[in-house]
């Protein structure tokens, strides 16, 4: 650790704590070239968690747009918005564990996540979400999606 006075390399630790529930600790240092007394602190540096974007872009996983993306497909459905925030929980919950080693997840893969969670609640909310998240072009293509919808519902 470098002295803040004088700029030398070399001190020696005096006392050590561990601060904030074993979160940081605390050092008080004494500079062993010219006898300033310093203290540093050490936290833990997390990596954020990552949404690798179709392009390839990155950029911070946003709870807020989640959840804001599940508002929007569930809205005026009858669905509690305990509900919502239980199921925002589960789907970020999912996508942690699913990117745990690369500490990222692709939007793709978190738009499935979202989709089957929908598709068990509301399917009229799964379809508001797969019509944006699929980019469906036309009206075939939302025809289709309600057709596999009905034939699942056919062969419950």
């Amino acid at each position: 650790m470098r002295c803040p006075y004088c700029g030398c390399i070399e001190d020696k630790v005096l006392e050590s704590r561990t601060m904030a529930n074993g979160e940081s600790i605390r050092r008080r240092r004494e500079c062993t070239s010219c006898g300033y007394r310093f203290t540093s602190y050490e936290r833990i540096e997390e990596k954020p968690f990552m949404v690798v974007k179709r392009d390839n872009r990155r950029q911070p996983f946003d709870r807020t747009k989640l959840e804001k993306g599940i508002e929007r497909a569930l809205e005026k459905r009858p669905v509690a918005t305990n509900m919502i925030e239980n199921i925002v929980n589960e789907i970020e919950d999912k996508a942690i564990m699913k990117g745990k080693t690369s500490r990222e997840i692709a939007t793709s893969d978190l738009g499935e996540l979202v989709l089957e969670r929908l598709h068990e609640i509301d399917k009229v909310a799964y379809i508001r979400f797969a019509s944006v998240y699929k980019h469906f072009e036309n009206l075939d293509e939302f025809i289709n999606e309600v057709n596999k919808l009905e034939n699942e519902h056919k062969t419950l």
